[in-house]
């Protein structure tokens, strides 16, 4: 009978997990198998700053870290916690990887020059336990640090207003994000700044959209700020861009975080463009297939014309590849003029019948009936109304012998 306390009890490994573990006997290599066969990449893409930088920097040797891992990272602003993005050379043995030319002609297109990309720096290690809870521990001191920067502010009575506080792990740099409209002379503000921080004081003057990439959260739409997320050039936008999507000009509802026009915006603006300049301009004269109209307005998504028509005022939605030329399409409402035959006045045979029956003996009447029955006729209407002519003229003439 078997012991009932725990510690007399053995375990006794199982000879599928020794198989498993011999590794000629297994099909596929463990997750530590695979990262020992990787090569460490030379160059890792990171973001890091209040702001979301982007950096490329070499590293300093034998860092094998994944996407989304924490890095220790010395930036142009001082040693600092960084993320990791990405890898841009091909020993990487990632598939997320991507070349150094894809990474170039993304910042291209996304803003060129104004893109926030920084290469003067270098990855120093894996970011331990310790690194995270120092930064977190900086993190924590950012209230105090806003609310003693605005005390100074109404002392020194600058009109700006501090909008956030971003300390680096290394202490190196102390970085006020603050909102004015004007010029502000702030020496006097940093120097007190530096006296009581011990360290270097940086001011950024930023605007209102930056202002709620620092502090915004979630949008109307669900998710996180634009600017927060992925935006890094925030360009502006224009009231011309919500009317040509038809939006609502209702401020409050095209606004965002900011008190700007929302950002998403111009995601479909140059689409729009493009498909705007297949539609015929208003008051242009078209032809349909039910006649020439006047467009009145048009749907630049669907494609759609309103066309109102000439003949009849009516308005009709057509779409472009069906409109045609205004003077060669078709026109329904024109009736086809058919010529007919004019048909013979029996008045005037009738007449000329009596008048020749009263005359004329009977044998010669009846010779020209004769012929006239030979003659072609065209229609039976027209052999009726001989025949009952004939009838009328016997009745009147009886037959002489």
């Amino acid at each position: 009978m078997s012991s009932s306390n725990p510690s007399s009890m053995q375990i006794v490994p199982l000879p599928v997990f020794e198989e498993d573990a011999d590794p000629s006997r297994r099909d596929a290599l463990t997750l530590e198998e695979q990262l020992d066969k990787l090569e460490a990449p030379e160059t890792i893409v990171v973001k890091f700053g209040a702001l979301k930088l982007i950096g490329e920097y070499k590293q300093a040797g034998g860092i094998k870290a994944g996407c989304g891992s924490k890095l220790v990272a010395r930036t142009h602003r001082g040693t600092e916690l960084v993320e990791m993005l990405t890898t841009t050379c091909s020993n990487s043995g990632c598939g997320k990887s991507i070349s150094r030319k894809e990474m170039l002609e993304y910042i291209e297109n996304s803003g060129g020059k104004n893109f926030p990309f920084h290469t003067n720096g270098r990855v120093l290690r894996i970011a331990t336990a310790d690194d995270l809870s120092r930064m977190a521990m900086l993190r924590s001191t950012i209230d105090e640090q806003t609310r003693s920067a605005r005390l100074l502010v109404e002392e020194h009575r600058l009109s700006m207003k501090i909008v956030d506080v971003e300390p680096i792990l290394g202490e190196e740099l102390l970085t006020f994000y603050y909102l004015s409209e004007d010029r502000v002379d702030f020496r006097k503000i940093v120097s007190d700044l530096a006296s009581k921080y011990s360290t270097r004081i940086e001011m950024r003057q930023v605007g209102a959209r930056d202002e709620s990439r620092l502090v915004a959260d979630y949008e109307k739409c669900g998710q996180h700020c634009c600017c927060k997320g992925f935006l890094k050039v925030l360009s502006p936008v224009s009231m011309r861009t919500a009317k040509q999507q038809k939006q609502t000009l209702d401020p409050k509802k095209i606004s965002g975080r900011c008190g700007r026009l929302m950002c998403c915006l111009r995601y479909e603006d140059q689409t729009y463009r493009e498909l705007k300049k297949n539609l015929p301009h208003k008051k242009t004269r078209v032809g349909t297939a039910e006649g020439p109209g006047i467009v009145i307005d048009g749907k630049i998504l669907t494609q759609l014309v309103m066309v109102e028509l000439e003949h009849d005022k009516r308005r009709i939605a057509v779409p472009i590849e069906e409109l045609l030329d205004p003077e060669t399409c078709p026109r329904p409402w024109e009736e086809v003029v058919v010529h007919k035959e004019a048909k013979p006045k029996n008045n005037r045979r009738k007449n000329s019948s009596k008048n020749t029956n009263k005359d004329e003996p009977k044998g010669q009447k009846q010779d020209e009936n004769v012929e006239g029955d030979a003659a072609p006729s065209g229609t039976k209407k027209k052999r009726r109304r001989r025949r009952r002519s004939r009838k009328r003229n016997n009745s009147e003439n009886p037959d002489k012998t």
